[in-house]
């Protein structure tokens, strides 16, 4: 049948109104590879601007970093552009298997398996290892992909009250008739750059027979001593019985993720996981490319170290400045504005100032809880840095927001 007419005005005017009360998404066009400093053609068709990226996952500076886009350019003359095929079947080289192996050591886990991206892998995990005779306990907050995954597997379900382990252990009490628990909780929570309690966390697990599931996507290559992610930080490095992660991030910024942890789980995730067995497997570009990733950052907690001062010296600055932030020690810094309109317009005058970041609103974070969430790279240099602090005072003054508490900033724009 036709699009009908009708079909089509009904969806037009539902755009309209997200338009109409200041929501609208508009994709922003990178014109140069990813980096500090970028070029962005925003709005379309408008002149490239020169800006400095506040708001991108590379955390380690690595996306365009030299030796990485030669190790892929290799890796792109040696074993080709794509293997066109799933893994099972001839989709799998012998440099796949070598970044399990990679991963597996940095992560301190028993094995790897590889995914086109961390969505698939969180889309595909549960359903390969859990049964209608299990339970999944997820902290409120988990990422949208986990919650996915988790409505696709035949488990029952329940959540605890974010980081509040006295309401996961009765959790956990509550479902002893279950064969197994599975505790679920981003290792860094992306939205508000704060770290799950892991060392308490798996204490309750070792209570309660528990297993624990961790997505350190936010976290690896630069959380913890040397980056291996929340489970160092925390002290439980090898407790963790799976932790998913992604390449798109800190580990080089492109595409592709991983199921890691015990090897029976990580092989039931080989013979069952639907994304793993259905998607063509990671380009030999990208796995070139995420080897050469893992070596640098082994051999050298460098960009680590200036990730974790840019950090500090950035909240900081944020704080004096009169800025509503989230606490935590993360390099994910939400700039607090409650108000989804107010979070359009501060990003949208901060890009005028030469600040690329953006608004996040529901659905992306809950209602009344609009901000900017800005992030940290290792790519930043302290006059990028300083240069982003005078802009935010200065958008923050326009609009007078400087000194205001949440409750504050309510009152004078709404929720």
């Amino acid at each position: 049948m036709a699009f009908a007419t009708r079909t089509r005005e009904s969806y037009q005017q539902e755009l309209s109104a997200i338009r109409e009360a200041g929501l609208f998404k508009e994709e922003r066009f990178i014109r140069s590879p990813q980096g500090a400093d970028i070029e962005v053609e925003f709005p379309a068709g408008a002149p490239g601007k020169k800006v400095i990226n506040l708001c991108a996952n590379n955390y380690l500076g690595l996306s365009s970093h030299p030796e990485v886009v030669e190790a892929a350019r290799r890796g792109l003359d040696a074993r080709g552009y794509g293997l066109s095929s799933v893994r099972f079947i001839c989709g799998t080289q012998d440099i796949h298997r070598q970044l399990e192996g990679k991963l597996t050591e940095f992560l301190g886990t028993e094995d790897t398996l590889l995914f086109p991206s961390c969505m698939d892998a969180n889309a595909g995990v549960f359903e390969a290892v859990l049964t209608d005779r299990d339970v999944m306990i997820a902290d409120r907050l988990v990422h949208a992909s986990i919650v996915d995954g988790m409505r696709l597997c035949k488990a029952a379900t329940d959540t605890y009250k974010h980081s509040d382990m006295k309401h996961l252990e009765q959790k956990l009490q509550e479902h002893q008739d279950k064969q197994r628990r599975l505790i679920i909780t981003d290792g860094v929570f992306s939205m508000d750059g704060d770290l799950a309690r892991l060392d308490e966390i798996v204490a309750l697990a070792e209570k309660h027979d528990a297993m624990v599931f961790v997505d350190e996507s936010h976290a690896s290559g630069f959380i913890g001593k040397t980056g291996r992610g929340t489970h160092e930080h925390c002290g439980v490095m090898g407790k963790i019985d799976i932790v998913t992660t992604t390449l798109g991030k800190a580990l080089g910024g492109a595409s592709g993720g991983c199921v890691s942890g015990r090897r029976e789980l990580v092989e039931l995730c080989r013979q069952r996981a639907r994304p793993y067995l259905f998607s063509n497997t990671v380009a030999p570009v990208i796995v070139s490319g995420a080897i050469k990733v893992l070596e640098l950052i082994s051999g050298t907690t460098e960009r680590r170290d200036k990730l974790e001062w840019n950090t500090k010296y950035w909240r900081e600055g944020l704080l004096k400045i009169g800025l509503d932030i989230k606490a935590g020690d993360s390099p994910i810094v939400p700039v607090m504005l409650y108000n989804a309109k107010l979070a359009q317009d501060v990003a949208r005058d901060l890009y005028a100032e030469g600040i690329y970041v953006v608004g996040f609103f529901f659905p992306v974070v809950a209602k009344g809880q609009a901000r900017i969430r800005t992030q940290l790279s290792a790519a930043h240099d302290q006059s990028h840095l300083d240069r982003g602090l005078a802009a935010f005072a200065k958008v923050g003054a326009k609009y007078g927001i400087l000194g205001l508490g949440k409750n504050e900033i309510i009152e004078k724009y709404g929720a």
